[in-house]
């Protein structure tokens, strides 16, 4: 049973292929691609261990976002590059960062049992002197040639448009992912990943056998679910803390794990336990199983993420502060000011419906961000010529 995709209990799955103006022609699997989807599962756990903290359900494609940065790294150079490749879990020798590209390659064949899709493209800005070199691999290795863009003027039609490539791209699921007057109008270029997924189970649940369901949640409450059921061949192991079953969608070549510990408040010992060495041996472990009870709640999620904290806590510096992309372009050292997530997951009796989306904006770096006032805030009112507070207050609830 296929067990490459299954990344970690976030369920993040991590699918590709690629819808380009062309597409670029698949390859083989490689040395360079095994070691890029190696650097990608690390990856997904160390950005998981940053999402983790935060409270209520997670759901991530680290998959979308080593695509998009992997695609902004190939256009760094010195300690922007180092770190980027190092936080992306890639070696700086050779084109590592190329071979994130050819692993997007490998997944561009038509797959008859699952649908199965991924699109990178670039927004540069007009008139600006990109490296032909850059133009050139964007295309041949990442099947996302530049599209020309006027930030500054047409700044509302450019984010429809980069709007309606991500919903095109997604299947509709991922819907206005850059909101009005988030796109700044010094933005030099936007770099955007899109990966929709869709596959029903090899065995599906039937139905007439979901029923009403109690989920325990760690603080001992108890939530009315949908409970679907089955009994199907599936991968088993089981540890002291954690049990896992592998459901394969059809063809075989996909899957999900379900990761469950051992009691309702298990998750947080789990989740410190997630590292790329014991994910690993858990699921060298899986063994087919001829048939299991399998108990499965209906679920439908959506995220979003700001992550360039996240990225910052990983080792991403330069690229935010002191950036070198003279790769993209001579002399081209805007920093990326943005990079935004957006996920979807359904899971039914049928199968799994999983898009998500990554934008990494970069932009002028004197620019101020946008001021928005939007969570608690202090103000004063004084005498703006000789600097005489008059009045001074605190917002927590306007």
């Amino acid at each position: 049973m296929n067990r490459f995709l299954a990344l970690a209990g976030a369920l993040a799955l991590a699918v590709s292929a690629f819808a380009a103006d062309e597409k670029p022609q698949a390859v083989e699997w490689s040395k360079d691609v095994a070691a890029a989807s190696d650097g990608n599962n690390r990856f997904a756990l160390d950005l998981y261990a940053q999402l983790r903290a935060q409270k209520g359900n997670l759901f991530v494609s680290p998959y979308s976002v080593h695509a998009a940065l992997g695609m902004t790294a190939s256009g760094a150079r010195g300690a922007t590059r180092d770190e980027l490749l190092d936080a992306l879990r890639l070696s700086k020798e050779g084109d590592a960062a190329l071979a994130v590209g050819d692993m997007g390659r490998y997944y561009t064949a038509a797959r008859k049992d699952v649908k199965l899709s991924v699109a990178n493209a670039i927004w540069a800005k007009q008139g600006y002197n990109w490296r032909a070199e850059f133009r050139a691999i964007q295309e041949k290795r990442f099947g996302s040639g530049l599209k020309d863009a006027d930030f500054a003027n047409d700044n509302e039609n450019t984010r429809l448009a980069i709007n309606g490539w991500i919903e095109d791209n997604t299947n509709k699921r991922i819907k206005e992912m850059i909101a009005p007057g988030e796109l700044r109008p010094d933005t030099t270029m936007i770099l955007a990943n899109a990966i929709f997924f869709k596959g029903t189970w090899k065995t599906q649940f039937d139905p007439k056998k979901t029923r009403d369901g109690v989920f325990f949640t760690a603080d001992d409450k108890r939530v009315d679910v949908k409970m679907m059921h089955t009994n199907a061949p599936v991968g088993y192991a089981r540890f002291a803390d954690v049990t896992l079953v592998e459901l394969p969608y059809s063809g075989d070549e996909l899957s999900m794990v379900v990761l469950l510990p051992k009691t309702p408040d298990g998750l947080p010992k789990l989740e410190k336990q997630l590292t790329h060495d014991n994910l690993k041996k858990w699921l060298a472990d899986l063994k087919d199983r001829g048939a299991l009870e399998v108990a499965l709640p209906k679920f439908k999620l959506e995220t979003g993420y700001e992550l360039v904290a996240p990225l910052q806590a990983l080792g991403i510096k330069a690229a935010f502060e002191n950036a070198d992309f003279t790769g993209m372009a001579e002399g081209d050292k805007d920093p990326i000011t943005r990079v935004k997530h957006k996920a979807f997951v359904e899971v039914n009796e049928e199968g799994t419906e999983a898009a998500a989306a990554t934008v990494v904006e970069r932009a002028k770096s004197s620019y101020p961000s946008p001021f928005v006032a939007d969570h608690p805030f202090l103000f004063l009112i004084r005498d703006a010529k000789k600097g005489t507070i008059l009045f001074m207050g605190r917002v927590e609830k306007p």
